[in-house]
């Protein structure tokens, strides 16, 4: 009974609280298909509660006041305590989205690097004084934090996507709050429960849960947020952007991806392969950054689809709790439904199917009713809605080209510009389709590696804005400038100095 189900409170000025309106909503499990677990279901009330209990810890709290370094040993510890209960909260995300667990145990063990890393850089964010040309004054900068700072996250990797963007804003003195998706809540609330222990006052990090329209737009919309971190499709992204732009705020937005994967006739045929299998079904191609249309030269086209499809052909699909297991069940509903409405499409497209095309229902899929079939389509031209549209889910179109020239052109002929994959021997070829490409992320004979030191974002509607390493930071500061006259008189006050 739903009663009898666990129930997750929103969690607000150090205190895990209940709904304003009282009411609960279910998470499902994407493998057996059933309720788990039933979360807050907050609307604008409780938005307006973690905002301020935000704001009060910005603008009067002791994480205003404490030095630099002592706001980085906090965030430390933030780390160590997400490296001791990395398991748990790989599990919770298992639950939760039905992504595998070798992978979310991976993403969990890799997730306190980011709070390092940012905690040691809290107290390296130096201004700089200026040789300014002007006489008889000294004049030097000072990189502030902005304030409240909004988390909007996606269902697809709950915890890495919220940390591309919570340790960064923490290291610049930012307080938090936090809207999870409405699919994948828990994780990020079990989180909530290190907070505390490492020693974060209340109100820095807040999470609100629910649905965009009940609390999502209250927290974009409100006049004491200073800026929204956004990762989702590019529609919602840009109603948040539309909404932010009222109050002036600003964006950090990680959008949608169509990305291209580019087999040279050069290319080590193995490994990309491998390649071009990790681009799109690891994850269950529930990825931003999939590489979803593979381009492929007609020199070694026939071979490379060959091998491509004998090695999808053996991908295990199953419980994604299963270390065994290769491909898990698609995340949400709405989300299966989408992916089976664009297989249609690619077929009605003339698109030929040669592996997959339709939904899995055998025995290793257990309960669940969300499984498709890894699938891949070829005789795909890059005018088709399967090559121009994203899909997320694991259907892979694979485009014919001749020449470099045409794959470049091919590549970038998309709205997207998220990433792009290149596999050459050529260190000519890689520099040159590297320096071509319009995306954000380019990745040479390797797919699909991400880190807490490398920034991350895109090109055209695929965002704004860059996440992780130096840059990183620099999205959650603003910059002051500060001028002290040396001067024994106050020279003419009609002009400007």
């Amino acid at each position: 009974m739903a009663s009898a189900l666990p129930h997750f409170d929103a969690y607000i000025n150090g205190e895990s609280v209940g709904p304003s309106t009282g009411d609960y909503f279910p998470t499902v499990n994407p493998y057996t298909g059933k309720e788990w677990a039933r979360v807050a279901r907050c609307d604008g009330r409780d938005a307006d509660r973690a905002v301020e209990a935000a704001w009060v810890a910005f603008t009067k709290g002791p994480w205003g006041t404490i030095n630099p370094s002592q706001r980085g040993a906090i965030i430390h510890r933030f780390g160590d305590l997400i490296r001791d209960n990395a398991k748990e909260l790989a599990e919770f995300e298992v639950r939760d989205n039905g992504k595998l667990i070798n992978e979310m145990l991976a993403q969990c063990n890799y997730l306190p690097n980011w709070y390092w890393y940012y905690g040691g850089l809290a107290d390296k964010i130096e201004g700089s004084v200026i040789p300014i040309d002007k006489p008889e004054v000294f004049n030097y900068t000072r990189h502030e934090p902005l304030g409240v700072v909004v988390c909007i996250t996606p269902w697809n990797s709950p915890l890495l996507l919220l940390s591309f963007k919570l340790a960064a804003a923490l290291a610049a003195g930012n307080t938090i709050v936090i809207k999870p998706s409405e699919f994948t809540s828990t994780s990020t609330l079990k989180l909530m429960e290190l907070v505390a222990r490492a020693g974060f006052p209340p109100g820095v990090i807040n999470v609100v849960t629910g649905f965009g329209n009940e609390v999502g737009t209250a927290l974009v919309e409100h006049p004491k947020v200073a800026k929204i971190c956004f990762t989702g499709g590019t529609e919602s992204g840009a109603l948040v952007y539309q909404a932010a732009a009222k109050g002036l705020k600003g964006c950090t937005l990680e959008l949608g991806g169509k990305s291209p994967n580019i087999v040279f006739d050069d290319a080590r045929i193995d490994d990309a392969v491998k390649g071009a299998i990790s681009g799109i079904f690891a994850a269950t191609g529930q990825t931003c950054i999939a590489g979803s249309r593979l381009l492929v030269q007609d020199t070694i086209y026939d071979t490379f689809v060959d091998r491509l499809v004998t090695l999808a052909k053996s991908a295990r699909m199953g419980d994604p709790m299963s270390p065994e297991t290769q491909v898990g069940p698609v995340t949400t509903v709405p989300q299966y439904e989408k992916i089976l409405r664009y297989i249609a499409v690619a077929k009605h497209e003339g698109a030929q199917c040669v592996l997959g095309g339709a939904p899995a229902n055998g025995p290793e899929c257990g309960e669940s009713p969300w499984f498709v079939q890894p699938t891949i389509f070829t005789e795909v031209t890059n005018q088709m809605r399967i090559a121009q549209e994203e899909v997320f889910g694991p259907v892979l179109s694979i485009i014919r080209f001749k020449t470099e020239e045409e794959a470049i052109e091919i590549a970038n002929d998309i709205v997207f510009g998220l990433a792009a994959g290149v596999w050459t021997e050529s260190i000519r070829r890689a520099i040159k389709a590297a320096n071509a490409i319009r995306a954000g992320t380019i990745w040479v004979n390797t797919y699909r590696a991400v880190s807490y030191m490398s920034p991350f974002g895109g090109y055209k509607k695929s965002g704004l804005g860059r996440e992780n390493g130096i840059e990183g930071i620099r999205e959650f500061l603003q910059t002051k400038s500060v001028w002290i006259s040396t001067a024994s008189d106050v020279p003419n006050p009609f002009v400007m100095r």
